[in-house]
């Protein structure tokens, strides 16, 4: 069997405050969902992001306790181009949203920036630099 990747789960505390962070990075989700228990997002190449609320989880796991004190994963997404990496940025920032680390050029041959969600989880941005 091959190993593939179905989806990405996020667990919020706020769905509505999540979903229009999302929505404004670019993530196609249908209207009407803010209130919703769970919700469900399919981006191209075929995975989902996946949001849950804090009770949904706890509906099935009542033990569940959300991580704290830094993220424990990253999503990062593409933007295509080093100007659209401070494009995106901007734009969210501008929005109200965290900017945790501005765009800067990386060692490993990206532009890479990174913000926060509404949950404190951790969204970067990155497009190659072109070659020297």
């Amino acid at each position: 069997m091959t190993l593939r990747l179905g989806f990405i789960g996020i667990v919020t505390n706020d769905m509505a405050a999540s979903l229009a962070f999302y929505r404004a990075l670019g993530v196609p989700i249908e209207p009407g969902q803010d209130d919703a228990p769970h919700v469900d997002a399919l981006l191209d190449g075929g995975v989902a992001l996946a949001w849950d609320t804090v009770e949904t989880i706890r509906g099935f796991d009542p033990t569940f306790v959300p991580a704290s004190g830094g993220h424990r994963i990253a999503l990062a997404f593409d933007q295509g181009s080093p100007a659209a990496v401070d494009a995106t940025f901007a734009t969210l920032v501008d929005a109200g949203y965290a900017g945790h680390v501005e765009p800067w050029d990386a060692v490993w041959g990206q532009r890479y920036a990174t913000l926060l969600d509404p949950d404190g989880n951790s969204v970067d941005l990155y497009a190659a630099l072109a070659a020297n």
